[in-house]
This record gives C-alpha cells, structure tokens and sequence, in this order.
C-alpha cells in the first residue's frame, strides 16, 4: 500500500442474498466499521437487492456497487441493467470483466471495454477486472494475458478518465478455491499493471491508479497483502458475506 493512494476494500456478495438477507447483513456491518474513515468501503449486492443495501447504508459512508452492467442506455435486451437504472438504484460503482463472467457468460475484452467505457459516460466508477487461469500461470504466459486485458479494456480510456478507474487483479486459480497468490506474487503482477498503466498513459496515471487484489482475502492475509507497495485493496468474495469478516479486512492494520 503506498499511502498517497486512498485504499478501497469491497465485499462482492456474488449470487447471494435476497433483498432481507442483504438488508440485515449490510446492517450488521455498519456499526462494525463505522469508524473507518480513512479508506473506501464499498459492497456489491446481486441487482435484486441494490435499492435495500443502498438504503440501509445511505449516509454512512460505505458505497453501493453493482456487478455488472450493459453497454447500451436501453432497448431490447433481455435480462440486462443500463447504467442509469444502477445509477437509480445509488450505485456509486460497478464491477466489470469479473473473471466468473468471462468464464461463464462470455466475457471478453472488447465487451468489457464497451462497459467500462459505458460506465464511465454515464458517471459510475468501474472496478475493472483482470487475472489469469492456472493453466495460464503453469504455461508462463500470466502477464501476456494480463497485458492482452489491460489493453483491451482500457481502449480509448483518455487519462483523465482513469482517474476514476479501480483495476482489481484476480487470480482465476485463487478464487474460491482456498488458495491465495503469495503477496509477493500478487505484488507482482499489480507492479506489473502499474508499468502497463504508465506505458500506456504516464507516470501521474499510474502512481495515482487503486489497483486491488481479488484472490481469496481473508482476515488472516489481508495486512501481508496490504504491506505490498503496489496492493492498494481488496475485492472480497466469500469472506465479505460474513459482517465480522468483512470488517476485519477493512479494518486491516
């Protein structure tokens, strides 16, 4: 963590939670970090319970993100949400290119290039992001992928738009399978992002870039990750479901 870099921590529910569930977990969270004041808490409910998280967490500093959105404003397409209605719901943030989309849905590059790019026009802050498979990583080849995403999805991104870009790095064979990248090896791939950024931009853009670690944070190695220079957060699966979990994280030391 550089400390001229604000750090975000957010919860990723996934598929889980109805609107009650949501409620009373968000609720529980609240006294828990209700202290925090120096770094970006941020949960992401399923759409159906975005409206009750937002107002149960309305004005207490922790904000809304959604999971995914749609590239267009609105139409003829079946089962997606536009930007406004996420905008609607008081959503602040969006994931976008989780590694669970591209695996299942069909996710590529140029789709969440078109979101992220969606998402910036329309005023929400995207968290866009990237990783490799365990195939990828044993072959050698986790930075050509991870360049081949960065480039992909931050196509006609101008530098002033990435100021409002989050990059979280995920990687794939660390997601819900107990297996963490060591921080060190998380650290560097996020330097690695950072050098891409500054390749691509400039040195202001890539110094001023969050970049979070979405591999299976837990209370346990949450401050080992965070002690890394270029670790500015965390995207948290399955520890974020349980409020005293969560909170731990963001209350990292």
């Amino acid at each position: 963590m550089n400390p001229k870099r604000r750090p975000i921590l957010a919860g990723n529910w996934k598929m889980n939670m109805t609107a009650t569930q949501a409620r009373d977990l968000a609720g529980k969270l609240i006294p828990l970090v209700a202290g925090v004041k120096d770094r970006d808490i941020v949960l992401a409910p399923p759409f159906t319970a975005l409206s009750a998280v937002g107002e149960t967490i309305k004005n207490t500093g922790i904000a809304l993100s959604a999971q995914d959105l749609f590239w267009e404003d609105k139409g003829a397409f079946t089962g997606e949400v536009s930007a406004e209605m996420l905008l609607d719901s008081g959503c602040k943030y969006v994931i976008i290119g989780h590694s669970e989309r591209r695996q299942h849905f069909g996710e590529t590059d140029d789709t969440v290039n078109k979101k992220l790019r969606q998402a910036l026009n329309k005023g929400l802050l995207p968290i866009v992001c990237v990783g490799e498979t365990l195939t990828e990583r044993e072959a050698g080849k986790a930075f050509e992928v991870i360049g081949r995403q960065i480039a992909g999805a931050l196509k006609g991104v101008t530098a002033e738009e990435m100021k409002r870009v989050v990059i979280a790095y995920e990687p794939v064979w660390a997601i819900g399978t107990g297996k963490t990248a060591t921080p060190a090896q998380a650290n560097e791939v996020h330097s690695f992002i950072r050098r891409k950024v500054k390749a691509a931009y400039n040195a202001d853009v890539a110094e001023a870039l969050r970049i979070q670690y979405g591999g299976s944070a837990t209370p346990e190695n949450v401050s080992s990750l965070m002690a890394m220079p270029d670790i500015d957060g965390a995207l948290v699966g399955g520890a974020s479901l349980k409020p005293e979990s969560f909170a731990a994280i963001v209350k990292f030391v």
